[in-house]
């Protein structure tokens, strides 16, 4: 894995112009890259006016694909596996929010995680487990690894909201439902939008429920 000094990727400043009052993390998908999300910026700055928005490369190369980059390793799908890599990578992405909020004297409270797919995955699994809870973790086409470890880990409950497509065949629309039924278990609360016929992708509706999300969290 990378040194914690190499998880670095693209940046969108506060459209206002002034100091970052808020910061959103957008974490990628497997087999792509920072750049992938940051464009989401475009979308939100308009109701986050004061907010930065950062795209990190996940640290290691993907290994399915001689192109983009991964949190962890999807050659084993099965959920020991997939939650011992997010396990792996819990820490350097840790160590990456602390630097980022204190580069820019900021909050936990005043973070935000957003995920897709992996990057929902790595989201959720990062800011259950942070001893000071995010002000929120919105997750596009995603699931919750070890919801059986959930309530023994859990540190912080953010409100989470968790945005699906009904026809998706990558991550199954099912995963939507089983994460819900586990984080409200564990106290977290959680809103879910099932987007009809959209498949493992972002639409326009999830893109605007997912902003004013945002904005109610962050800005209160």
């Amino acid at each position: 894995m990378s040194d914690l000094a190499k998880l670095t990727g693209p940046k969108v400043l506060p459209a206002s112009g002034g100091p970052a009052r808020q910061l959103v993390v957008l974490l990628h998908g497997v087999g792509a890259d920072g750049d992938d999300l940051i464009s989401l910026a475009d979308y939100w700055s308009a109701l986050l006016p004061d907010a930065e928005f950062v795209s990190p490369n996940a640290p290691d190369q993907c290994d399915m694909s001689p192109y983009g980059f991964q949190w962890f390793s999807l050659l084993d799908r099965s959920m020991a596996a997939m939650t011992a890599g997010v396990k792996k990578v819990a820490p350097v992405i840790n160590a990456y929010i602390d630097e980022a909020l204190a580069e820019r004297g900021l909050t936990p409270d005043k973070l935000a995680l957003v995920g897709f797919s992996q990057g929902t995955m790595t989201s959720l699994y990062v800011a259950l487990r942070r001893p000071e809870p995010v002000a929120a973790v919105l997750g596009y086409s995603g699931a919750l690894l070890a919801p059986d470890l959930l309530t023994a880990e859990i540190k912080s409950r953010p409100p989470v909201l968790l945005v699906h497509g009904d026809a998706d065949q990558v991550v199954p629309a099912q995963a939507l439902p089983a994460a819900q039924s586990a984080l409200q278990a564990a106290g977290v609360p959680v809103d879910v939008e099932v987007r009809p016929g959209l498949g493992h992708g972002i639409d326009q509706e999830g893109l605007t429920r997912g902003g004013f999300f945002l904005k109610r969290s962050l800005l209160g």
